[in-house]
């Protein structure tokens, strides 16, 4: 019998930044990384995105409001969580706890269980600088948050592509033991 194509599982976080209507290209790349993935996207990133072929190329519709609690989960456990693209809203609700959308509780309980996580913040210049995005980019990196490289910070013109190599890279030291976490 074949081993399976994908054997590692990463929910793929999607939040509303120009990035996410190409996010169909890092999709592809995990997949071919041996990635089986499960998007998850905030309320309007999921507007924005192709969610019927996104759900045809990986397999699982795309995720994007909290289940009733009566029912079931149909969410597998992931091996590793990326936040592509981050946005200013995201990682100041995330950093602070704040738990309500389905990306949010699933950002929130994967950084409580230790679960391995790149994120790549994507935010203009002006939203950087504000205080409280620093001192959350530094409270999610000393809690095991992996950030990628700071020239994801300066968000690229829509027709500059967006660097995706960065994330599969991220995910290859998350997933290597001794790897360091956070930047």
């Amino acid at each position: 019998m074949p081993e399976p194509r994908n054997i590692r599982l990463l929910y793929l976080v999607v939040c509303a930044a120009p990035p996410a209507r190409h996010i169909a290209e890092l999709v592809e790349m995990a997949q071919r990384d041996g990635w089986d993935v499960y998007i998850i996207a905030t309320e309007t990133a999921q507007t924005w995105l192709p969610t019927e072929r996104l759900a045809a190329a990986t397999g699982h519709p795309v995720s994007h409001r909290q289940r009733n609690p009566d029912a079931p989960s149909v969410l597998p456990r992931a091996d590793a969580v990326a936040v592509v693209p981050a946005t200013f809203n995201t990682i100041n609700k995330w950093a602070t706890g704040i738990n309500d959308s389905l990306a949010l509780g699933i950002l929130n309980e994967s950084l409580g269980t230790g679960l391995p996580i790149v994120a790549s913040p994507y935010v203009k210049p002006t939203l950087a600088s504000h205080p409280a995005f620093n001192t959350h980019l530094r409270l999610l990196a000393d809690n095991g948050v992996w950030l990628t490289p700071t020239q994801a910070l300066r968000p690229a013109q829509d027709d500059e592509p967006f660097r995706w190599e960065v994330i599969i890279d991220a995910l290859h030291g998350l997933l290597t033991p001794r790897s360091p976490r956070g930047r």
